[in-house]
């Protein structure tokens, strides 16, 4: 992407076809293919670089399918990355194998368990090469410029001051807290999440890890995610209960956790105090309209999911490469009406609800369960432990969600 600040511009005031506020998945990717057919098109990121702690940070196959359409999936691969093969659960000392991602008949049989950081990063690279195309950093979106009823550009913060950006349509992708469908006004329909998430690390002992990636255990559920040289965790905990948690001293903490996982033991010392541990508020939401005249909301600003399936990334990139699948063409030919940008929530809805669904399910049927007493497998699980060709549906789920995207957006000359 072509990096630009205001004080580049003429003025505090830049024009463009498109202003995409927030440069998360859904931002990088869909400014890539709205650059990539040759739209004028702005990324906003109010960050100086992408170097945080996401936590969310699965790239799951129906994304590397997508970068493979894009020609981008073998450099995409040199970067960092572990890859997952197959999703397992230690139910309260009974292993089963959920899914199996190498039966799925896709470029990439595995997820990529890569940094956010590292995803986003080549998204800017390849963003680059493109003249249509300009990200600005430390860049925050603070306002809605409007003309009547119709959106027409974003008001910004930036290094010098600030900056308005006159835009066709403005897209936000500004995540959970989105402060373009606060300032539009969308409604947002809460669908309910009885859960929070207690985040960390803990380095990796030379020995392996038993063979999970979901632990429940009595009164406790743990994900362990391999980033090479430590694991980053994630402790499910009923929600609001974090106070609790912290008032029973940090020592009783780390035993619960070394409790589930006996292998953490060797370095569980690395959670050496509660600034070590990050709390993450689950929500699950959509909006009920996610557009109005001149502005469009996909990704966590349009439904915010749970972290459960780490799905929420990958739901976001498909997106917004339906966004550009519908829109980019018109947007080349002018401007794009209501009814197109409503085309986007008809095409996405359906998944939207449900994976939705699906994570209100495994909320209320597994994790719920194991937080209040012995954790029971349920019989679908099993069953799917026991027939190993089963276990490619749970993978599709997973790895390619619903209505999965291709990329059938145009090419610039």
């Amino acid at each position: 992407m072509n990096e630009a600040s205001s004080s580049h511009s003429s003025g505090r005031i830049l024009q463009a076809r498109c202003c995409i506020v927030g440069g998360g998945p859904a931002g990088m990717m869909l400014g890539y293919l709205l650059g990539r057919a040759g739209i004028d098109t702005i990324v906003l990121e109010k960050h100086a670089d992408f170097l945080r702690d996401f936590r969310g940070d699965t790239v799951h196959p129906s994304t590397m399918r997508v970068l493979d359409d894009l020609g981008l999936l073998q450099q995409f691969l040199q970067r960092p990355h572990q890859e997952l093969s197959r999703i397992g659960g230690d139910f309260g000392g009974t292993y089963l194998r959920v899914a199996d991602f190498g039966r799925l008949d896709v470029p990439a049989r595995f997820i990529a368990m890569m940094p956010q950081w590292e995803f986003l990063d080549f998204l800017a690279e390849q963003g680059a090469k493109l003249p249509s195309l300009r990200l600005l950093r430390r860049t925050e979106a603070t306002d809605l410029i409007r003309d009547g009823d119709r959106i027409a550009g974003v008001i910004a913060r930036s290094p010098d001051g600030e900056l308005r950006i006159e835009a066709d349509l403005v897209i936000g992708c500004d995540g959970r807290h989105s402060v373009v469908r606060r300032c539009a006004g969308l409604e947002v329909e809460d669908i309910g999440a009885p859960i929070d998430v207690l985040w960390f690390r803990i380095g990796r002992a030379q020995q392996a890890l038993a063979p999970a990636f979901l632990h429940a255990a009595e009164g406790g559920f743990l994900v362990t995610i391999d980033r090479g040289d430590y694991w980053q965790c994630a402790f499910v905990i009923a929600k609001g209960q974090a106070d609790a948690v912290k008032a029973r001293g940090l020592d009783a903490f780390r035993e619960r956790i070394v409790d589930i996982v006996p292998a953490l033991r060797p370095h569980i010392a690395d959670v050496g105090s509660w600034d070590d541990v990050k709390l993450l508020t689950v929500t699950i939401d959509r909006l009920k309209r996610w557009a109005r005249p001149g502005l469009l909301c996909i990704g966590d600003a349009a439904h915010a999911m749970s972290p459960v399936g780490g799905v929420g990334i990958n739901l976001a990139i498909a997106d917004a490469v339906a966004t550009a699948n519908l829109l980019a063409e018109k947007l080349q030919r002018g401007g794009v009406t209501l009814a197109d940008l409503g085309a986007v929530q008809a095409r996405r809805l359906l998944p939207v609800r449900i994976i939705q669904g699906a994570q209100v399910a495994v909320q209320d049927r597994i994790i719920n369960p194991a937080l209040k007493g012995k954790p029971t497998p349920p019989a679908l699980l099993r069953l799917v432990d026991a027939v190993p060709w089963l276990q490619r549906f749970p993978a599709m789920l997973i790895g390619l969600g619903v209505r999965a995207e291709r990329v059938r957006s145009p090419q610039a000359p």
